[in-house]
């Protein structure tokens, strides 16, 4: 596998935290200190899918193919309006494709997931272009009068297009049962026969545990994938973390003793965008020319489930 093409798009309201201010108990640098979020992209008049399918446009443009040369689409989503159909399905409509779709849920891991699952077609099945889409909105998720967990989260979508190459050099992803550190539940529809309990709600989220098994997990994919590929930390031109909380981030980097240079950030920006988090700011970098060929990208992200995943990308766009 190998990435050709890169696009992303953001909903056009900007909610900074002076913004929150007025209904939360809270403050600029209460917020800042404690994530390193300043603002954050929230969906008001956008629908997700609109901005998902901006963002296969701009990726299918970037790598230079039409949409009936997609082959293949693997859409990570954790909540949309839609129950049914897959986001996938509503996407491929919109943007004109007409190949097989496919929707994963695997939290903030998505896109390594997905990079995982698309590795794997290109090498078994008669395919050679596969468009990742990544679209959330955790905004409708979060319960906001909670100032805990609604201040971490912004809306996007982030797309790459990925054909048959050999760029992918080691990967892992992993799960490891730890639902009550992050979850959300919600009531479904009524029946004349439901007799149990159910909860419905924001989401729930353990701040300590999350951060512990962020950073320990983290940790071990990156020294495992690492090691996968036959490099040290210092091969590794660019770190690009899931974008959650710059605490997480610099302990990484502790981790690896690398310096704060080859960790781009923008969720000062941007916030917390679930799977949206690397290949938006993947797209970031690729169009600010900050992405050189043949350099060696370590991508890491961790979420609810609890899962995890790490891998080693050279870069040959």
């Amino acid at each position: 596998m190998r990435i050709i093409g890169t696009g992303s798009a953001r909903p056009s309201l900007v909610v900074t935290n002076a913004m929150l201010e007025n209904f939360l108990d809270t403050s600029d640098e209460w917020i800042v200190t404690r994530t390193g979020i300043h603002e954050r992209r929230v969906i008001s008049s956008e629908r997700l899918e609109d901005l998902a399918a901006t963002a296969c446009r701009n990726a299918m443009e970037n790598a230079g193919v039409t949409p009936d040369q997609i082959d293949y689409i693997i859409c990570s989503n954790v909540v949309n309006e839609y129950v049914t159909p897959g986001l996938g399905c509503v996407i491929q409509g919109m943007i004109g494709a007409t190949c097989p779709t496919m929707d994963i849920n695997c939290a903030c891991t998505g896109f390594i997931y997905a990079l995982d699952v698309a590795e794997a077609f290109l090498a078994t099945k008669d395919i050679r272009n596969i468009l990742i889409i990544c679209a959330e909105e955790p905004t409708r998720m979060m319960n906001w009068k909670d100032r805990s967990s609604c201040i971490l989260f912004g809306d996007a979508a982030g797309a790459v297009v990925a054909t048959k190459g050999d760029d992918l050099k080691a990967i892992r992803v992993s799960t490891h049962c730890k639902v009550e550190a992050l979850y959300q539940k919600r009531k479904l529809q009524p029946t004349p026969f439901v007799r149990k309990e159910e909860e419905d709600g924001g989401v729930v989220m353990n701040g300590q545990d999350v951060f512990k098994l962020a950073v320990s997990s983290s940790i071990k994919d990156i020294d495992k994938v690492l090691t996968m590929a036959g490099i040290t930390p210092d091969d590794i031109s660019l770190y690009l973390l899931h974008q959650a909380n710059v605490r997480i981030i610099e302990a990484i980097q502790h981790f690896v003793q690398q310096d704060k240079s080859k960790f781009p950030v923008n969720l000062s920006k941007y916030g917390n965008t679930s799977s949206a988090s690397i290949p938006a700011l993947m797209d970031d970098l690729n169009r600010g020319n900050q992405l050189k060929t043949g350099e060696l990208l370590l991508l890491s992200a961790f979420g609810a489930g609890f899962t995890t995943g790490a891998c080693v990308l050279r870069w040959s766009k």
